[in-house]
């Protein structure tokens, strides 16, 4: 599911106006986070993560996890915020962040 350069620019620009729905801390992926992660982008697709965590190396790595663990894909990534889509299996027209 990868995204073209021409869809991944249309995200950018819908997710500049879109504020973190998910905040990740020291305790990086937990289970109650990955839940929450996954509700988020069954209702919204397109989110935006903050990474409350200073090590680039670490926030980087992080990252891959979490679109790997969540199956999503970084539309991108600035400073500790990171913007993630994945496209919804029965999207909702009123909470989707795309439609």
């Amino acid at each position: 599911m990868s995204l073209t350069t021409e869809r991944k620019k249309q995200y950018r620009t819908l997710g500049h106006n879109l504020k973190p729905i998910v905040t990740i801390a020291g305790k990086g992926l937990s289970e109650g986070v990955q839940e929450e992660l996954n509700r988020a982008l069954d209702d919204h697709e397109l989110i935006k993560v903050k990474l409350a965590i200073t090590d680039r190396d670490v926030r980087k790595a992080l990252i891959g996890e979490l679109c790997r663990v969540t199956r999503a894909e970084l539309v991108q990534e600035i400073g500790k915020i990171a913007l993630i889509f994945r496209e919804a299996k029965r999207p909702n027209v009123k909470l989707s962040n795309i439609r």
